[in-house]
């Protein structure tokens, strides 16, 4: 593993992305900012941190071994990885707004970003970014977002939580280079938000309607039995979960 520390960056993502388009990094190279002036999230949406209060940081992992049409099992033990770090650090109600926001009590805590590099139709690797709000105690005008401190009231050390991030990583990175990924799938569901609860969605015209999510495809689109009692299948920009 190799760390690179810096005090501030544009994008943690953006100065792997920039490296990787000169030679791959070494595998599980690591890259940690004090502060992010455009933390990206995803379709485009930046990220609002507080100066040095929050754990920024990206990861590039080499995936030779998955498949291009299984790149969604990464995102997936992303994930995992990140609630089960927080839950070892005592932090309760977890869950995974799909595709990969992390809540706590229904609040936002951490977002993710992962951008695959694929080569001739073979996946190489991936950048991981993910911002994970620690220590912050304000956030304006985001009355569904929330930190670690403000949940427990606990100041943390975020080299610590950002060990035990990288720990559960190697943990469910091992999981899927075994190719169980029958484990990743039952265990994300499991901690799906809203998961066989009716709720409200909205589709890419505006348009509200009502649905229970069931789960999810391999591919990772977000299976809704709707209305009209048939499933119906969403990706990432066709629907948007309103709560």
């Amino acid at each position: 593993m190799y760390i690179i520390k810096l005090n501030a960056i544009d994008s943690t993502n953006s100065y792997l992305k920039a490296m990787a388009s000169v030679n791959l990094p070494k595998d599980f190279t690591v890259v940690v900012a004090d502060h992010q002036t455009q933390g990206r999230g995803q379709m485009g949406t930046t990220w609002q941190t507080e100066d040095g209060k929050n754990l920024t940081a990206s990861v590039f992992k080499v995936f030779g071994f998955v498949d291009v049409e299984k790149q969604f099992y990464i995102s997936m033990a992303v994930a995992l990885s990140i609630c089960k770090a927080l839950d070892i650090l005592k932090i309760s109600q977890l869950s995974i707004k799909w595709p990969n926001d992390i809540l706590s009590a229904n609040k936002k805590i951490c977002g993710t970003l992962i951008e695959n590099v694929i080569k001739q139709n073979q996946l190489k690797g991936s950048i991981i970014g993910f911002g994970l709000n620690v220590n912050q105690k304000y956030f304006d005008n985001l009355p569904k977002a929330s930190s670690m401190s403000l949940l427990t009231g606990v100041v943390y050390n975020k080299d610590e939580v950002l060990s035990q991030i990288l720990k559960q990583l190697q943990y469910y990175f091992a999981i899927l280079e075994s190719k169980d990924y029958e484990k990743l799938k039952v265990e994300y569901e499991s901690l799906l938000f809203r998961k066989d609860k009716p709720s409200t969605f909205k589709n890419e015209d505006g348009t509200t309607f009502s649905g229970i999510i069931k789960g999810i495809t391999e591919t990772g689109k977000l299976n809704v039995w709707t209305e009209d009692d048939v499933i119906k299948t969403f990706d990432l920009k066709q629907v948007t979960l309103l709560y």
